[in-house]
């Protein structure tokens, strides 16, 4: 089991150096049908529900497959169970999902050498957006969702993931969520010569900042500045708002050209999905992307399927493969005129149907406790 899991991470340390969309098709295809069989072995042999289900299944991780035929865990069984791979004395942080009251949560758990790798993959993806220089960094949220530095909601390791890009860093909303709007302008003025770095939620942004902001009649002219934004979009597209009139919005209220999406979820964190200039969700050398029919066959690009993702960052736990509740589609492979490797892809929204809860139930029920 040690040699296995030092050979897992020496996968990824191989590759961590490098130019994080830099893996051509065959290149990537050949490592993660390597590694991701190992994790799945690694996984089985350390987590006894994760292998309850594989025995369930009836697949044998001696037998190495092609990484299609590798059993996938639907995301919600996060919600349900606590699934770890590692001795709890091992644990040093752990994470949750968001949820409103009354939900379950995912709660996924963090040993030493996994928080590390979450933290370097971030790091390499976002410089390849933002660059290596620290900038001055707004932070559209309030601080109070980060002072347990052990335990973390989905929301409160984004920012402190991304608090690392950041110098001078500022929360503008208070922990009633009322945007402070003379902290903002004063921020602004002090760096209007330099570029500025915001990042928030996508949901947090809308009604906690751009309405405000609307609704005061202030403008905030910062033209140089970057925005970074993910998850909510839930409750977006509820009030038919897409990715496109978001960037509008944003470049209306504040005159910002560059208006960035990410995909992510807490149950692969660091793993994530950067926007690029074409409009794209991008696959890294640590993260690839399969979109899957109701019946779980494999989509043809450009064929809209459920998502699921691939990830060889989780060692501590078995997230390394995963299916989602998401719709998206794969847009093509090493062709996208921003110049990175790797699949491309659009997320349309939530799956509408019970079908993914059904398949979670039967594959989770004999799960022992």
């Amino acid at each position: 089991r040690i040699t296995l899991l030092r050979n897992v991470v020496f996968d990824l340390r191989s590759i961590i150096n490098l130019n994080p969309y830099s893996l051509k098709k065959d290149e990537k295809n050949a490592l993660y049908n390597e590694a991701v069989n190992d994790l799945t072995t690694f996984h089985y042999e350390n987590c006894l529900k994760y292998k309850k289900i594989l025995d369930l299944l009836g697949f044998n991780p001696k037998h190495k497959k092609c990484i299609t035929d590798i059993p996938f865990l639907p995301i919600r069984i996060f919600k349900n169970y606590n699934l770890l791979s590692i001795e709890k004395s091992k644990i040093i942080k752990t994470m949750s999902s968001s949820g409103t009251s009354g939900q379950n949560v995912s709660k996924i758990f963090l040993d030493k050498v996994n928080a590390i790798n979450q933290t370097k993959v971030l790091k390499n993806i976002v410089t390849d957006f933002l660059g290596n220089k620290r900038l001055p960094m707004i932070v559209i949220d309030t601080d109070s969702v980060i002072r347990n530095r052990n335990q973390f909601s989905a929301r409160g390791a984004g920012i402190l993931g991304f608090s690392i890009f950041g110098k001078e860093i500022i929360y503008v909303l208070d922990d009633k969520m009322n945007l402070d709007i003379n902290a903002l302008i004063t921020f602004c003025k002090k760096y209007e010569n330099q570029q500025i770095f915001l990042f928030g939620f996508t949901s947090i942004i809308w009604d906690y900042f751009y309405e405000p902001l609307i609704s005061s009649g202030v403008k905030i002219k910062i033209k140089n500045a970057i925005i970074v934004h993910g998850g909510g979009w839930k409750k977006l597209f509820e009030k038919e708002i897409d990715n496109n009139t978001f960037k509008n919005k944003m470049k209306n209220i504040c005159g910002i050209q560059n208006v960035f999406n990410y995909y992510g979820m807490v149950e692969q964190t660091g793993s994530i999905f950067m926007e690029c200039e074409a409009g794209f969700l991008h696959c890294s050398n640590y993260s690839d992307v399969i979109m899957r029919r109701d019946d779980f066959s494999i989509c043809d690009y450009k064929e809209a399927g459920i998502i699921q993702l691939i990830s060889l960052l989780p060692v501590s736990y078995p997230g390394h493969n995963l299916l989602t509740e998401d719709v998206g589609e794969i847009i093509g492979e090493d062709n996208c005129s921003c110049g990175r490797l790797g699949k491309y892809f659009i997320v349309h929204g939530r799956v509408k149907n019970a079908e993914l809860r059904e398949y979670a139930i039967k594959n989770t029920s004999v799960i022992p406790n």
